[in-house]
C-alpha cells in the first residue's frame, strides 16, 4: 500500500535526511530525493516545495528524534548530580553516532549560504540540551536562572572538549548504529565528568 499523509511525509523526512548527510545540501536534488523515497516529485512538492523547506523540515524532523533520544536529567538518576553527569554522558555517546556527526558537518558547510538553518542545527543539538540541563538544576538543586545556566553551559563546554572538535575532523571513530544507552557507562568516561561537575559546582554549593 502506497504511503499517504503523515506516513510519507515522515518517510521523506527520514529519506532526505539521509541523502543530505550522504551527498550533502548542494548536490542532494529533489528530483534524488523522490526517487530514494519511492515517490512522485508532485508528491514531494506537495510536502515540500522547496529545498530550503525540506532541509528546514529535517532539522525540525532531528529536533524531535534527537530530543527522544536524549531525554530530560531527570530520567536519568534519583540524584540530582549524577543526573546531570549521565545527562551530559549521553550526549556524549550520541555525538559518536555517525548520524549525529555528519549532520554537525553538514550545519557547518552550509552556515555561509544557509546561516538560519545552521543556527536551527546548533539550537537541536546543543542549545536545547544545554537549556534542557539548566532547567533541571534550576528545579533540582535550587539554583538561580541565570546561575544554572552559566553552570550548564560551562559543563557542556568542557565535557564537549576535545571530543566534540576530534570527532568533527575525524580523529575519533564514529559508529553507525544509534548507541545504547545501557553501554553509556563503558562508552562515555562518566568520571571524567564527575570531576567536571564538581570543579563548575563544588559539593557545598
Amino acid at each position: 500500500m502506497a504511503r499517504r499523509g503523515q506516513e510519507l511525509r515522515e518517510h521523506i523526512l527520514e529519506t532526505a535526511k539521509f541523502a543530505f548527510l550522504e551527498d550533502g545540501f548542494e548536490r542532494t536534488s529533489m528530483d534524488a530525493v523522490a526517487a530514494r523515497a519511492g515517490t512522485s516529485k508532485r508528491s514531494l512538492y506537495a510536502h515540500f516545495p522547496t529545498k530550503d523547506v525540506l532541509f528546514h523540515a529535517v532539522v525540525e524532523h532531528i529536533r524531535g528524534s534527537f530530543g527522544g533520544r536524549i531525554r530530560t536529567p531527570a530520567t536519568y538518576s534519583d540524584d540530582p548530580r549524577e543526573a546531570a553527569v549521565r545527562y551530559c554522558g549521553r550526549f556524549v555517546q550520541l555525538l559518536h553516532w555517525s548520524a549525529a556527526a555528519r549532520m554537525i558537518r553538514l550545519g557547518i558547510a552550509e552556515a555561509d549560504r544557509l546561516p538560519d538553518l545552521a543556527a536551527g542545527l546548533y539550537d537541536v543539538l546543543f542549545g536545547t540540551t544545554a537549556a534542557d540541563l539548566a532547567a533541571y538544576l534550576t528545579t533540582a538543586l535550587d539554583l538561580t536562572p541565570g546561575r544554572a545556566e552559566a553552570i550548564s553551559h560551562e559543563l557542556f563546554g568542557l565535557v564537549l572538549h576535545p571530543t566534540l572538535p576530534r570527532l568533527l575532523f575525524g580523529l575519533e571513530p564514529l559508529v553507525d548504529e544509534l548507541p545504547d544507552e545501557s553501554t553509556l557507562a563503558s562508552d562515555v568516561d562518566l568520571d571524567r565528568i564527575r570531576r567536571l561537575l564538581r570543579e563548575v559546582l563544588p559539593a557545598e554549593a
